[in-house]
């Protein structure tokens, strides 16, 4: 896997890419100019939640379940992962104590890394597709519920780029 690192990081950042030109250029005009719940990385408010939900209403509602949460959404959380699984490795294994870890391990660790992440962002995606597919369940509980998983998706996907950085410059330094 660590041999395709290069590979998997450009396809994860140009599907980022087309994912964030859409957010901006499609679907902010669909919500009046609101952002997306899911870009919100300090979460939201049930107001603010529902204020996008309305602004969006049935028709955008389902434009964005099509041709974000079925599509574009679906493949990023894995590839992302795989992602930080490669990449992981390759810092790793420039470091002689990760290095001197059986394979099994070293891949281990790093899924242990990814793997919450991954959870979290397709539990986010699923409930925010769900409130968008049926705005009756959009309720405080629902839509505070639905922050907390994007709160928690950055959060534990800070981790994996946190250790990522630090096994680059550690490497680096040693170099």
């Amino acid at each position: 896997m660590s041999r395709h690192a290069a590979a998997l990081s450009i396809a994860s950042i140009a599907l980022f890419l087309v994912m964030t030109a859409l957010e901006f250029v499609y679907f902010q005009r669909l919500s009046g100019g609101l952002i997306s719940l899911d870009m919100r990385v300090a979460g939201f408010t049930p107001d603010e939640g529902m204020a996008w939900l309305t602004a969006l209403g049935r028709r955008g509602g389902e434009i964005i379940i099509v041709w974000h949460y079925l599509t574009f959404d679906l493949l990023f959380p894995a590839l992302l992962s795989l992602t930080l699984v490669s990449l992981i490795l390759v810092f790793g294994r420039r470091l002689s104590t990760f290095r001197a870890m059986p394979a099994q391990l070293q891949a281990l660790f790093s899924l242990v890394l990814v793997l919450p992440y991954a959870v979290a962002d397709y539990a986010q995606n699923f409930a925010l597709a769900r409130l968008l597919s049926d705005f009756q369940l959009a309720n405080p509980d629902s839509l505070a519920f639905a922050s907390s998983l994007t709160v928690t998706k950055f959060a534990l996907l800070a981790i994996p780029v946190f250790v990522i950085a630090i096994f680059a410059l550690t490497g680096q330094r040693r170099r």
